[in-house]
């Protein structure tokens, strides 16, 4: 079979491989077992103070690396960290204000960055780090205005009167077609008592909706699904029906009670990219992102996340897709001559389509960077396994839904959330279609769970696990993979060598 054109200059270019000091990317290593933070926590039990603390803290990182963030948090909060030497306390406020800021919890930051005020020696990077976070912490309280996101009139009783209210016409009636008919799967699949209602959203005013909702007594809207509809309602006051918008206004904040918003955003996942290569120990950055207002907002996300935690952007390049791969290299990668000049550059945010992210790193290849960890979002990936076309892809790290990456998010098909349901639109679904299928599936069951908000703390769904925050906003955390031989696979250990195939 004829080699990628990467496969060719990773073996022209062994010995400068060899010579090379870039720091390697997370390794793919044999998929460990679930149980060994949990092993560690038992043994903590049984622990002296001291040892207990740094074990806890030692199960905290690894469910961290694992994506599990409440589990991580869970661990780091029960941390006795007067008991830690100073280096490993240090460690444990960086990691703890992070899951604690993830999961909006303001004491927790409170308490990690309480460090600042001891007599521990801190980087300043560290220092700097960990000073914005309490800054947040003290502040945000007061320019958050968090809406009440309880649900009295749900509280005790079973969703069972469901209207879905999504266009049947415009722009977006694809879309919502897709998130229809996956709904309507789930539902038959579930069997469960649940009365599914639609209507034509494109028929009706906002208001309109709510008064048909109200005739057919329905418990909660699912909808609407057009950015600027939810942000109309986000600045309202409250909704007259409990809804879950299948998308996200566009003010800082959500202000509407009874109001929840969930979504695919892009913006999310370039804002874990951040978080993850920072976690991996990159501090300076190159990034390309496409020359259109996708790439703006997208860009502008990873951006901001990067500057929060305390990293450098170093190069930005906006990108025109129908031009050379290579013109948008040169500059993002300092290519001098031939040559890739990294001395200021740690790794790589790209945001790109499959076509063109194919043709990244072998051009990078050719500028003699092939060690340069590349970080990216789902969108470089199409979903199905080809070996031969993403041969080119070998190394790149991304993030996407459980059910397009069951191996890497869950060790398996048949341990995926809503199995059933995944089997039946899996066989019949297009797989550029098969995210928005899981976006149908997993608002299905957010509206079935409004009754409960406790149990949308930490759902493990279809498209990702799933945190309601104090705005009513659902974000998604996903997992991570790394094309392995064409295919994605697991990763586990950040910081170690590639394994050798």
């Amino acid at each position: 079979m004829k080699q990628s054109l990467r496969g060719f200059l990773a073996s022209a270019l062994t010995a400068l491989l060899l010579a090379g000091c870039a720091m390697q990317p997370p390794s793919v290593v044999d998929r460990a077992s679930d149980q060994d933070a949990s092993r560690l926590l038992s043994q903590a039990e049984q622990q002296a103070p001291e040892q207990a603390a740094r074990t806890r803290l030692e199960a905290a990182s690894i469910l961290a690396r694992q994506g599990d963030r409440q589990g991580a948090y869970d661990a780091a909060n029960a941390v006795d960290e007067s008991a830690l030497p100073d280096a490993e306390r240090v460690r444990w406020a960086l990691l703890y204000s992070e899951l604690a800021r993830a999961l909006n919890d303001r004491q927790g930051v409170l308490r990690a960055t309480s460090l600042l005020d001891s007599d521990i020696r801190l980087q300043d990077d560290q220092r700097e780090t960990l000073t914005e976070r309490q800054r947040w912490a003290r502040e945000g309280a007061d320019t958050q205005a968090p809406v009440d996101i309880t649900l009295p009139e749900l509280e005790g009783q079973n969703v069972s009167r469901i209207l879905v209210a999504l266009p049947e016409s415009g722009a977006l009636s694809g879309v919502a077609e897709t998130i229809s008919t996956a709904m309507r799967r789930h539902h038959e699949a579930t069997g469960d008592n649940v009365q599914l209602a639609f209507l034509d959203a494109s028929q009706y005013s906002l208001d309109d909706i709510y008064g048909r909702a109200e005739q057919m007594d329905a418990q909660v809207v699912v909808g609407p699904l057009d950015k600027d509809q939810v942000t109309q309602l986000e600045q309202r006051d409250s909704v007259p029906v409990p809804t879950l918008a299948l998308n996200y206004g566009q003010g800082a904040h959500n202000q509407a009670q009874r109001l929840f918003q969930y979504g695919l955003s892009a913006e999310d996942e370039a804002r874990q990219a951040a978080q993850r290569a920072w976690q991996d120990g990159h501090r300076q950055m190159a990034v390309m992102v496409p020359d259109n207002d996708w790439g703006r907002r997208v860009g502008e996300a990873f951006w901001n996340e990067w500057q929060r935690l305390g990293g450098d952007v170093t190069n930005a390049v906006r990108y025109n897709p129908e031009a050379p791969v290579s013109n948008a290299v040169r500059t993002a990668l300092n290519v001098s001559g031939e040559r890739a000049q990294l001395g200021n550059i740690d790794a790589l945010f790209l945001l790109a389509l499959p076509e063109y992210a194919r043709q990244v790193p072998p051009t990078m290849d050719y500028y003699y960077a092939p060690d340069l960890p590349i970080y990216a979002t789902s969108q470089l990936h199409e979903g199905r396994l080809q070996t031969r076309l993403d041969q080119d892809l070998n190394d790149v790290m991304f993030m996407d839904i459980p059910w397009q990456i069951p191996d890497a998010a869950a060790g398996g098909e048949e341990v995926l959330p809503f199995y059933g349901t995944y089997q039946q639109l899996r066989e019949e679904s297009d797989a550029s279609m098969f995210r928005l299928m899981a976006m149908g599936v997993d608002a299905y069951e957010i509206a079935r769970h409004l009754s409960d908000l406790s149990s949308l703390e930490s759902f493990n769904g279809s498209t990702g696990r799933l945190y309601l925050t104090a705005d009513g906003r659902i974000y998604r955390e996903l997992p991570w993979a790394k094309f392995q031989n064409g295919a994605p696979a697991p990763i586990l250990v950040p910081g170690l060598g590639s394994s050798e195939e």
